[in-house]
């Protein structure tokens, strides 16, 4: 695959977990148990697989893992990054403060992530505003081709589950992808048609719905009070009550069988039915250890999942509709 003039694989490391706590408030919107040297040899895991994507924000970690990420990749030109826009943060206190919605707040942003990243670009920058409206957030991206004319990024796309908002934005230059939540259990095959049609990237976030598909976890599992995953979200279903959803486990115990076929392991089957879903597909599973990382990196050396192994998930699960576009 070519992405930006050069050869990379189809995946990438997530790099929310690595971030560590941040919370907005007293909520908590990060990941517990987080060690930052374990961290930088996930990334490390990473490169030595072959992979040189990697996906992070201001948001997470309140700066940290862009940090992180900058230390980790220093010796790295070849590693491309990708970051996101549209919070405010308060880097001393791994706070998120608001939304940034104005658009004389995007070249500051870009100069705070190069700050963080201690990198003369970001070779793609993202709107991390799932839902913003189009009319709010094109002013924006109006900004974010300035600065990708200026130099100080590569290409820009948007994190949005919406097919629309990915639409309006398609006559701009550097628009090249959107990151949008699938999994799974998350089917969503309206933003993937648009994603396809328009020959964009459609770069993955939860392909493992934070965790669950990697088979660890069941039904005594709590997860504690300081991590993301103890914390009901409209958004995201993958864990009520600090526990994993029964009806997902449910899922999974039903096509276990298919994803481990073949030696994988439940996480690798999980990715290899996003490669077989779109052949610009590039899942972005997190990894908070470099035993997890070179893990998910072998994935490819499997492959896409089989047309009859596809057939197969389908006629076992029980998936709700994809409905109407919303925020995952």
């Amino acid at each position: 695959m070519q992405l930006l003039g050069q050869d990379v694989l189809p995946m990438g490391m997530g790099c929310w977990a690595i971030g560590g706590q941040f919370h907005a408030g007293m909520v908590p919107l990060g990941f517990a148990d987080i060690d930052d040297a374990e961290s930088k040899r996930a990334i490390r895991a990473t490169l030595d697989a072959g992979l040189r994507i990697f996906d992070t924000a201001a948001f997470y970690g309140a700066g940290h893992s862009e940090r992180l990420l900058g230390e980790a990749l220093k010796d790295q030109p070849d590693a491309i990054i990708m970051s996101k826009l549209g919070t405010a943060i308060d880097e001393d206190s791994r706070q998120i403060l608001h939304a940034e919605t104005e658009a004389n707040a995007v070249i500051p942003a870009i100069e705070g992530s190069l700050r963080r990243l201690n990198r003369d670009h970001v070779d793609i920058m993202l709107l991390h505003l799932n839902a913003l409206p189009v009319s709010t957030a094109r002013p924006i991206f109006e900004q974010m081709e300035i600065a990708r004319q200026a130099g100080n990024i590569r290409a820009y796309g948007w994190s949005t589950d919406f097919p629309e908002s990915t639409k309006a934005m398609l006559d701009l230059e550097g628009f090249i992808g959107v990151e949008h939540a699938m999994n799974v259990f998350v089917d969503v095959p309206t933003i993937q048609s648009t994603v396809r049609k328009n020959n964009l990237f459609a770069f993955l976030r939860s392909p493992l719905a934070m965790g669950l598909l990697t088979g660890k976890f069941d039904d005594t599992t709590v997860m504690p009070d300081t991590d993301v995953r103890s914390v009901n979200s409209e958004r995201r279903d993958y864990f009520e009550d600090a526990k994993p959803a029964a009806a997902h486990l449910q899922n999974l115990a039903s096509i276990r069988e298919i994803l481990r076929s073949d030696g994988r392991t439940f996480a690798q089957g999980a990715l290899c039915w996003l490669l077989a879903k779109y052949d610009r597909n590039i899942p972005l599973p997190g990894a908070r250890t470099a035993e997890q990382a070179a893990e998910n990196a072998a994935a490819l050396a499997f492959g896409p999942l089989s047309d009859n192994e596809m057939s197969e998930i389908e006629t076992l699960m029980t998936r709700a509709p994809e409905g109407a576009p919303r925020a995952r």
